[in-house]
């Protein structure tokens, strides 16, 4: 009988031993396969910059040192990151706004209202708290020249809605909602966090359907911007590298850092950006505009639609992608070309949403590319 149970756990002990191989060897071809750094995209444009969004410090809940984080968040090129401690406001992390080497250090505030969680972004350091009432809050940032964005609306403090209250953004894709949602997905591949960490973290990524359903409902009245948050409390250097927010200026940034830091604020307040999951290929280059005889229409503005009006679509080179054109959440377009124009025959908010079909960790399902909208309203809207 002894002998029976020890050929048993001998046979047992292969079986396992096969199986951690195999593993192991899945593992390596995993990285072979989609471990290689993303290709191509490489800056080349003064006139548009690279930061991230919601990052946490040692100031509220975060792990981490606000230089160690910028030092990081710098090593991988950024132009520019902001910090959002909780708050309302954070003095620290407010503290922390300057130029750290060719990196734009900003901060705003993760404020806890009765709806949930709302960021405040380029305010100046107001007299008094701000309300923990989500309407008025939303008011008192915008009377310190700053605005707001809706964070992780479905996930952790879940948004309860109400009356629109001038918010100017709602997070679509949040890494840390995702790490909460979708951690089983990443399992399988986590040990490649030592040697390819994009890989596990793009395996959170999913299609956020109902962000960007409630996303274009709020467009249809009102003007709303996209955010991709990072949402990061530790494993900076990872996260830094995953969902980068891609601004466009009218000129390149001046070192002077007031002037600079301004420059990002207000094209993040008018929505002159667009969000790319860089961990899956980087997003340089993408362009949407519109044109008309009244003028160029950037994107995130709103215009008057002409009969001479057409829509422009620049996607990168660097990768072969799909994408389409939506008005009002509707597809009305379907591409693979990386230029083209569309004639829009009504109005109505269209957006593009881009996505990876080559080689790539990311689902496919899942948008490489988001655009924030232009917007066509008839003159009584």
């Amino acid at each position: 009988m002894t002998e029976v149970r020890a050929s048993g756990r001998r046979r047992f002990l292969r079986i396992l031993l096969l199986l951690l191989a195999a593993y192991g060897l899945w593992l390596v071809f995993q990285w072979l396969r989609y471990g290689q750094p993303p290709r191509g995209g490489e800056k080349a444009d003064p006139l548009e910059v690279v930061g991230v969004y919601h990052i946490h410090t040692r100031h509220s809940d975060g792990a981490g040192e606000p230089e160690t984080i910028a030092r990081k968040a710098a090593r991988q090129g950024l132009d520019f990151v902001i910090f959002t401690d909780h708050g309302n406001p954070n003095p620290a992390a407010l503290s922390l706004r300057k130029r750290q080497g060719s990196l734009l250090v900003l901060a705003g505030s993760e404020i806890s209202v009765n709806r949930g969680h709302l960021v405040a972004l380029g305010f100046e350091v107001p007299p008094q708290p701000f309300s923990s009432q989500a309407e008025e809050a939303a008011l008192q940032v915008s009377r310190s020249g700053g605005f707001t964005v809706i964070a992780h609306p479905y996930s952790k403090v879940r948004w309860s809605w109400g009356e629109h209250a001038g918010y100017r953004g709602i997070e679509i894709l949040s890494g840390d909602t995702m790490l909460r949602s979708n951690w089983a997905r990443a399992l399988p591949s986590l040990p490649l966090l030592l040697f390819a960490h994009r890989l596990p973290l793009l395996r959170l990524l999913a299609y956020p359907e109902r962000n960007l359903r409630r996303w274009d409902e709020l467009c249809r009245s009102h003007t709303v911007y996209a955010f991709f948050s990072c949402d990061a409390h530790l494993l900076y250097g990872p996260l830094l590298s995953l969902l980068h927010l891609h601004v466009l200026l009218p000129r390149p940034l001046p070192e002077d850092y007031p002037e600079a830091r301004t420059m990002i604020n207000t094209a993040l307040r008018e929505g002159r950006f667009y969000n790319c999951v860089a961990a899956a290929a980087p997003g340089h280059g993408f362009r949407f505009w519109g044109e008309s005889g009244q003028g160029r229409i950037a994107m995130g503005g709103t215009a008057e639609l002409t009969p001479d009006t057409l829509l422009h679509i620049r996607v990168p080179e660097s990768a072969a992608s799909q994408w389409r054109l939506l008005r009002d959440g509707e597809p009305v377009l379907n591409s693979e070309q990386k230029t083209q124009a569309y004639l829009p025959l009504q109005t109505g908010v269209f957006r593009v949403e881009v996505f990876l079909r080559e080689r790539t960790y990311l689902s496919p399902d899942c948008p490489w590319i988001l655009s924030n909208p232009i917007f066509f309203r008839n003159k009584t809207t």
